[in-house]
């Protein structure tokens, strides 16, 4: 990486253009210059784009609520056609502001005649239920609304929502002491809400009391305000029959017209929100999707541009990669119009660089994978490289099975076969972008499973077996197991003989193979780990980091574990035919730790027997492991107190801390260190810290190499399910006879495939791989990864257009 300073021509747009040819052509990470005096000289701008997107939002929420799709296509459709024919700000923000204040009145209009319309509607269901309860009253009782008693009753009708319905009804009558009575009718109609356009439930209700119509009483006083604080329409009741049908012509006919206002308005607006839906071109957008996309790359534009400082020319900071500095220097004269842009190296930079890493689709989802845990120091050793075989084939140790890596495999090689089709579903960015991460733990499950020899926990007859029954029905090896040359042959030629499935000490068998092939990969990695620390070492020119850490933390390491994964080889390809029979790995291990002398704990079960036996290799092999904790230990602090004295002698010592120094291998680090460069060297804290660094390296790899047992257990958890699943559904089809069998076993085969899809094809897959995870961001990256670094983060139209889009 590489420090310039980027200067920009301020006059005309000219910034502007320039940091439009600079996001969309270049790499090229601006810092931001005014975090001190939060000078803005665009703000204004971001401003307007900002009324402008609450503009687009309210256009979106509109085409909601009226069911229309906005149609979205691939950014770079977008970017092509806007540098062929670009969006002016002014235009957009003119079109946007009259179509907004045009929406809003024609909307404001249509809820005030859907409210009118409304009312009407209302006060049509009160006159067709006084239609159709005064009709059926003049045909029981002739001349009942004559009587005088009915010229006596007074009435107030109306429409409540119905959740209101009870509470209302329970006040009429509290406020009139029980003397009135309530009718309620459902409503024949559903209404909509004006502003929400929502449905809304009501009823009809009509409040019978004494009283003449014509008069004003205290109980009817009462009514009405208890109606008011319902917020309910109050509607005149009809007083006869054909009071109630000339007004239910009348109602009808202005519901009518009202309606047929209402649609029209709604038409009008129907046919602008069609206008905005439209395409402008072939494989487009539509315009307010492309209006939307214009206001983001604006609003990005001008607040990167917020990050220059200057007035007649604007000057930033900016990082960019060594070999596209002449790249970006004829990019720059390309766009250059009346004044030119101007970019200028710094030299012998002191600040620490962004960390670049270079991605493709395939390694892309792995760099990202350790950039959740970390980003690596600049030119620090990357683990997501070493991810892209360690992790699926670690995930296949723990998910191996033919089977179910086959059908994984398909799932992932689909997915690479659809490709950019993936796109047009719903999180096809998300499949299309893990594609090859799928494949490729289909993949290694399915070798795993090929070595377990298990698919769907039935083992597979490959080749012929390597065991033979006697008379007895026993097994019996029929390889030269002693390695005696006697012309019988090898083992089974790949993986675990098939012949295995099936015994009674299987389980016993797969556990111990397991085992042994979970630590020995974990003690392999970790080692690779150590090996990664001496390269940044020697990257960085640290000699103290290579002597004082490195060197001692390997010879642990393979003193000890590789020590260990020696002896589990050695068992392997030996026979071992001694007095006292074949050690036991993990009693050798508690002798060569107790120490065979000092406490009386000599191992009787050596490797091998001799002048030099294996035990005295293990005594001095743990001599040197114990030499290698106080070597870790003591010699880096004092080494860095010398280193510190010196820089004192030389001038520098308030400046340089050497232990920061030590760490960044003299590279200047802006994220390490403990914070005592300007207090001078504190030994008590160095002391301290490489306490800390040894015990956790030292008790860490024993508890690390025992974290990778995660990876038998669940390798022995899978096969276990698999198994139990195919005896209790498909295995229990088998024995039947037929024509039962062939019904049961469809029947069974369907039950079997549906928990085989969601527990071990899905729940199983999300636990191996969290698990992995685990192991390579804990057990193998703490190994050499500090991931105190900060990733390069350039600015890219397009990757800002990408994040936004819903």
């Amino acid at each position: 990486m590489k420090e310039g300073l980027l200067v920009l021509p301020s006059g005309e747009g000219q910034a502007r253009k320039y940091l439009n040819v600079i996001g969309q052509d270049l790499n090229m990470q601006v810092e931001d210059m005014n975090t001190d005096g939060m000078r803005r000289p665009y703000r204004r701008h971001v401003q307007r784009l900002d009324e402008m997107e609450r503009i687009i939002r309210f256009l979106f929420e509109e085409m909601t609520k009226m069911g229309l799709s906005v149609k979205k296509t691939l950014v770079d459709n977008f970017i092509a056609a806007d540098n062929d024919k670009p969006y002016v700000l002014e235009d957009v923000e003119a079109q946007l502001k009259a179509l907004y204040s045009q929406w809003t009145t024609l909307s404001e209009n249509d809820a005030r005649l859907a409210s009118a319309r409304n009312n009407v509607a209302e006060e049509l269901e009160v006159v067709r239920l006084a239609s159709s309860m005064l009709t059926g009253t003049r045909k029981t009782e002739e001349g009942a609304l004559k009587q005088p008693l009915m010229r006596v009753v007074n009435s107030v009708a109306g429409v409540v929502s119905l959740e209101d319905q009870a509470r209302f009804s329970r006040t009429i009558f509290r406020a009139s002491r029980g003397n009135c009575y309530t009718h309620f009718a459902p409503c024949s109609e559903q209404m909509s809400d004006a502003k929400t356009g929502l449905k809304v439930y009501k009823t009809i209700f009509v409040v019978f009391f004494q009283g003449s119509t014509d008069s004003q009483s205290a109980l009817r006083d009462k009514i009405v305000k208890v109606c008011q604080m319902f917020g309910v329409n109050t509607y005149e009741w009809p007083q006869s029959t054909e009071d109630a049908k000339a007004r239910l012509r009348a109602v009808e006919l202005e519901y009518s017209q009202r309606s047929e206002t209402v649609k029209q308005c709604g038409d009008m607006l129907r046919r602008e929100a069609e206008d905005l839906m439209r395409c402008p071109g072939f494989g487009r957008s539509s315009k307010l999707e492309e209006w939307r996309l214009f206001c983001i790359k604006e609003k990005s534009l001008y607040a990167t541009l917020n990050m220059f400082e200057g007035d007649s020319h604007l000057r930033a900071t900016v990082w960019y990669a060594a070999r596209d500095e002449k790249k970006i220097m004829d990019t720059l004269e390309a766009a250059r119009e009346t004044e030119a842009a101007v970019l200028k190296p710094i030299r012998n930079s002191k600040k620490e660089p962004p960390t670049y890493i270079r991605t493709n689709e395939l390694t892309d989802v792995w760099q990202c994978v350790i950039n959740t845990y970390g980003v690596p120091r600049y030119q620090e050793a990357n683990p997501a490289l070493f991810a892209v075989v360690s992790f699926p084939f670690t995930f296949g140790m723990m998910y191996g099975d033919v089977g179910h890596g086959t059908l994984l495999t398909l799932v992932g090689a689909w997915l690479c076969w659809k490709g950019k089709a993936l796109l047009d579903f719903p999180s096809g960015e998300t499949l299309y972008w893990v594609r090859f991460l799928v494949l490729q733990l289909g993949i290694y499950a399915t070798f795993a499973g090929l070595l377990y020899n298990d698919m769907f926990s039935v083992g597979l007859q490959l080749f012929d077996t390597r065991f033979g029954v006697d008379e007895d029905g026993k097994y019996f090896p029929t390889w030269d197991a002693k390695n005696e040359g006697n012309g019988k042959g090898g083992p089974y030629p790949f993986g675990v003989d098939w012949a295995w499935h099936g015994a009674t000490n299987e389980l016993m068998f797969m556990n111990s193979l397991k085992m042994k092939l979970s630590v020995l990969f974990g003690v392999i990695q970790m080692t690779l780990g150590v090996f990664l620390r001496f390269g940044n070492a020697l990257y960085f020119k640290s000699k103290i980091d290579f002597f004082c850490e490195c060197v001692p933390m390997l010879i642990f390491m393979v003193c000890f574990f590789g020590w260990m994964d020696f002896m589990i080889l050695y068992k392997w390809v030996n026979f071992i035919d001694t007095e006292n029979g074949p050690p036991g790995i993990i009693n050798s291990l508690i002798c060569m730790a107790m120490g065979p002398m000092g406490v009386g704990q000599a191992d009787l079960f050596p490797l091998w027997e001799g002048s030099f036996t294996s035990v005295q290799l293990s005594t001095q092999l743990m001599n040197l492991a114990v030499i290698s904790v106080p070597w870790l230990l003591i010699f880096k602090p004092f080494l860095l107190k010398r280193e510190y004295n010196k820089s004192i002698a030389d001038g520098a010592g308030k400046s340089v801390d050497p232990e920061d120094e030590a760490e960044s291998g003299g590279h200047g680090h802006g994220h390490g260190g403990h914070g005592h460069g300007e207090e001078g060297f504190n030994m008590g804290e160095v002391l301290i810290h490489q306490i800390i660094e040894t015990i956790e390296y030292v008790l860490g790899t024993v508890s690390h190499t025992a974290s990778y047992l995660r990876i038998w257990a669940l390798s022995l958890a899978h096969q276990q399910l698999s198994l139990v699943f195919y005896t209790k559904t498909i295995g229990m089809a088998l024995p039947m006879s037929f024509p039962s069998n062939g019904i049961f076993l469809y029947v069974m085969f369907c039950v079997w495939f549906a928990i085989t899809a969601a527990v071990l094809l899905g729940m199983d897959v999300l636990e191996c791989f969290l698990h992995t995870l685990r192991l390579h961001w804990v057990e193998f990256d703490s190994k050499f990864f500090k991931a105190d670094g900060y990733a390069f983060e350039p600015f890219s139209v397009r990757g800002v257009l990408s994040v936004d889009r819903d």
